[in-house]
């Protein structure tokens, strides 16, 4: 693949990830492969390691962005925030070390088993339906209640340091399940935190050299577009719609990798 055509490929793929993360979450399932394509001269366990790093930090501006668009509704959410901010920083830097520390053949060995359990996350979710558009309303967290959210968050944290698509939908459903709110107040919780996992993956991902910055930086400037074009667009197309492609695609690419 040439650098022009590569170039395309990488920023339509990302471009679809922004739009996709807006309306569904997922976008990792598409700039992966792609980058695997385009890093391929690396080597297979090389290049499986560079693509999730450069992934990571295309794709981290967008979630900056949407959590910024949530800033007003952390003021009520600051309690779960101050809980669960340690155990998301915490178990980041360890799926991220994981990562970079280990031998690259251990991480693309895993490839088709993180994409099948993503996929898995996301049809799980769309076919439970749950609907978290209304306000759940306060419920008595217990210390062990809370002491159970702290390390479910920890564990999804290493798995979003690790490769992390779907970690959206899992954060979703605990923070549902001890009534922090409404989805807007969930939603803020769960796109910062996300933040906060990403930024110290991409740290990590920076200083030990694991980022092809010729194709992060454009794919960024395409994540940003399709990010905010996914925002337009969810007032036309349902999410649902969008979700069920996602889970298409990654079936497919985790098929496809098993076969590798």
């Amino acid at each position: 693949m040439d650098i022009p055509a590569s170039w395309i490929w990488l920023c339509l793929s990302a471009l679809a990830a922004g739009i996709v993360n807006s309306l569904a979450g997922g976008g990792t399932l598409l700039t992966f492969p792609t980058l695997m394509v385009a890093l391929a001269p690396l080597g297979t366990a090389e290049a499986a390691v560079v693509a999730n790093a450069t992934s990571t930090v295309a794709l981290v501006p967008g979630s900056l962005a949407a959590a910024w668009g949530y800033r007003r509704e952390v003021t009520a959410a600051r309690r779960w925030l101050v809980v669960l901010s340690g155990p998301s920083v915490l178990g980041g830097i360890v799926g991220s070390l994981l990562v970079t520390r280990l031998d690259p053949r251990y991480f693309s060995a895993l490839v088709p088993w993180l994409i099948f359990l993503a996929a898995m996350i996301f049809l799980a979710d769309t076919l439970l339906a749950r609907h978290r558009s209304r306000d759940i309303g306060p419920r008595s967290s217990t210390p062990a209640a809370v002491a159970g959210l702290i390390l479910f968050q920890f564990g999804v944290a290493v798995y979003g340091g690790y490769f992390g698509a779907g970690i959206g939908i899992l954060m979703l459903s605990s923070l549902a399940m001890m009534g922090v709110g409404d989805i807007h107040r969930m939603n803020a919780v769960k796109t910062l935190l996300n933040g906060m996992i990403n930024g110290v993956s991409v740290v990590i991902f920076v200083a030990d050299r694991k980022v092809d910055w010729s194709c992060a930086l454009p794919m960024a400037v395409s994540a940003i577009l399709g990010g905010y074009l996914g925002a337009r667009a969810a007032l036309l197309v349902r999410p649902k719609q969008v979700r069920w492609g996602v889970i298409a695609i990654a079936f497919g690419l985790a098929i496809y990798y098993f076969l590798q």
